[in-house]
């Protein structure tokens, strides 16, 4: 049951160089730009992001403190590994996920299956990135403002909200990089990080149908909250 709940808010907590673009003009913001491999490498910081499931907005809201993504080049050209580490109440957890590029699109398919582009951004070192997103019978799309920085700029974020707006998605959840980062765990082994990848990567149908039925009810969705709230208190007694 522990493992089932980690993976069911890792599932919905989930989801460069750009120029400038008038705030205000949905024509421009909801333009995709050109994919580059190059300007994907390194480590992104996630500021934010909206989905058209309202239950993963407050679950994020909820639990999530933090969250980073490192991409790095795969052995195959326009293959590239990327390790999110995201911090839920301080604890630390990740799931390493393979992309591959190709027609201008970053396609992922496994540990669940997703198709993403970018699009434009005024932010200088930014990634605005829009998806749609399969787990399952699950579907959603989903927005999300990556940066090498911790925090971006009030006019960025403006940007980044009317981008949700155009897209008739929900208002972006915003991260608090106040409440810190989980560190690298190949850099910092002692660090107990939490690997979901195998999780992930093991559901079946009958999990995808449980996990589905959770945030379709209004109360699955505080069962689960309250589920999730008591596992993480008690682990953190542990790593106490």
């Amino acid at each position: 049951m522990m493992e089932f709940l980690h993976v069911a808010v890792a599932v919905f907590s989930l989801l460069s160089l750009g120029r400038s673009v008038p705030v205000t003009s949905c024509e421009n913001l909801i333009q995709s730009r050109e994919i580059h491999g190059n300007q994907l490498l390194g480590k992104w910081t996630l500021i934010g992001e909206s989905t058209n499931m309202t239950e993963a907005k407050m679950l994020t809201k909820m639990f999530v403190d933090s969250a980073w993504v490192n991409v790095t080049a795969a052995d195959r050209t326009d293959t590239f590994n990327s390790l999110h580490s995201q911090k839920m109440l301080g604890i630390c957890f990740a799931v390493k996920i393979s992309m591959t590029l190709a027609n201008n699109t970053l396609t992922v398919e496994s540990p669940y299956q997703a198709s993403s582009v970018l699009l434009n951004t005024g932010c200088p070192d930014c990634l605005v990135i829009y998806s749609n997103t399969s787990y399952g019978s699950l579907t959603f799309k989903g927005l999300q403002l990556l940066s090498r920085r911790v925090k971006v700029s009030a006019a960025e974020l403006a940007e980044f909200r009317k981008q949700a707006e155009c897209l008739n998605l929900p208002s972006p959840a915003i991260l608090d990089s106040e409440k810190g980062f989980c560190p690298d765990p190949a850099l910092t082994p002692e660090t107990m990080t939490i690997d979901l990848t195998s999780s992930l990567g093991s559901l079946n149908s009958g999990d995808f149908s449980q996990i589905e039925k959770l945030f379709r009810d209004n109360d699955g969705i505080k069962t689960l909250s309250d589920s999730i709230q008591s596992i993480l208190d008690q682990m953190k007694q542990q790593a106490n």
